[in-house]
């Protein structure tokens, strides 16, 4: 069974989800739909091929809507049409690579859409939360070793990360200016590098491992030795739902805010993914290509301190590197296999949820 308070926060409401047929849009709206929401998907596209969305075949249990949220008309449609009780908003440009590559469709679709979104939500009383995710790479990265905190200066110095933090600072703007004092609660969630099943971008190791092991192919890396968050998608997206709930129950201290939700523990280095990877996956292997096309100096260091959203909202991460790791392998294993992926999905929220307390 879904845990009892967020079956609570969510049974009935009407949720719009902007970027359902991602990654963790996906996942998101899965589990909203057990937790009985009537969820309403807003997306420009389902990509990549094969993609999450499908192979769970989710648009059979939300309503699922294309549209881009660089339009503000389609935006502002979409709000009106549905008049939403919580907006989750995850439509974005994600892809760091990708946004060297087009610098203005990121930031177009990661501000301006956050923008469109959020000028849509100011017109619609009826609203009572949204949760708009950005990313851990919000953050001025200064390669240190303790973990950033909500209150750290906000940077960047790529495209995506710029777009992010500007797209934190829009959230921001929008609450102190027009939603501060309102029925509508606003806050921002960042989250840091998620793995598990179902991930298919470009230019994402695990993603790129999966694609590669069907291949009977090395894996060709950039960066093994740069230290990252890997959380499972199941930690963050449950500190969304955590997050939503606290802003539908006007719970102190939440409206206006950004939590962090990242590991406990950070300091897993891409080599340490993919040679647990290989233990899962006895028949994949990888290779270091420092020399790759088009590979651009990346953070080596990267840590979230989590420490509001534990104080403030009661979570935590509740799988750990390994277990992490064993999920994904199992999902990636399944996709192999032919398995049905709705089920093996919900049964791995489901146990998920078992442990949450």
């Amino acid at each position: 069974m879904i845990e009892k308070s967020l079956g609570d926060a969510y049974t009935d409401r009407r949720v719009l989800v902007t970027g359902h047929t991602g990654f963790k849009g996906s996942w998101l709206s899965l589990w909203l739909n057990l937790l009985g929401a009537t969820v309403v998907g807003f997306s420009r596209e389902v990509l990549p091929d094969p993609s999450m969305f499908e192979l769970v075949n989710l648009a059979d249990l939300v309503d699922h809507r294309l549209g881009d949220v660089q339009s503000p008309d389609a935006v502002a449609s979409i709000i009106d049409e549905i008049q939403p009780e919580i907006v989750f908003h995850l439509a974005a440009q994600p892809l760091v690579l990708r946004s060297h590559r087009n610098p203005v469709e990121t930031f177009q679709s990661n501000v301006m859409g956050t923008v469109h979104l959020l000028e849509a939500v100011r017109h619609q009383p009826g609203i009572r939360a949204v949760v708009v995710v950005t990313s851990d790479k919000v953050y001025r990265n200064e390669e240190r070793t303790t973990g950033y905190v909500e209150t750290d200066h906000l940077g960047g110095h790529d495209p995506y990360s710029a777009s992010k933090a500007a797209a934190e600072m829009v959230a921001h703007a929008y609450h102190r200016s027009f939603l501060a004092g309102s029925p509508t609660g606003l806050a921002t969630a960042r989250a840091g590098n998620v793995i598990g099943g179902g991930d298919w971008a470009e230019d994402r190791v695990m993603a790129d491992a999966a694609r590669a092991w069907a291949a009977g192919i090395p894996v060709k890396v950039r960066h093994p030795t740069a230290t990252r968050p890997w959380q499972h998608v199941l930690d963050p997206v449950e500190g969304y739902l955590r997050l939503g709930a606290a802003l539908l129950d006007g719970q102190p201290g939440i409206d206006g805010g950004s939590f962090n939700f990242g590991p406990t523990v950070a300091e897993h280095t891409v080599a340490d993914l993919l040679d647990a990877w290989s233990e899962h996956i006895p028949d994949a292997s990888w290779t270091s290509d420092p020399d790759a096309e088009f590979a651009p100096a990346e953070a080596n260091l990267l840590h979230l301190d989590s420490s509001l959203a534990h104080t403030m909202l009661l979570w935590q991460p509740h799988l750990n590197f390994k277990e992490a790791m064993a999920e994904t392998a199992a999902w990636y294993r399944a996709w192999r296999q032919g398995d049905d992926l709705r089920d093996l999905t919900v049964d791995q929220i489901e146990r998920y949820a078992q442990r949450v307390t």
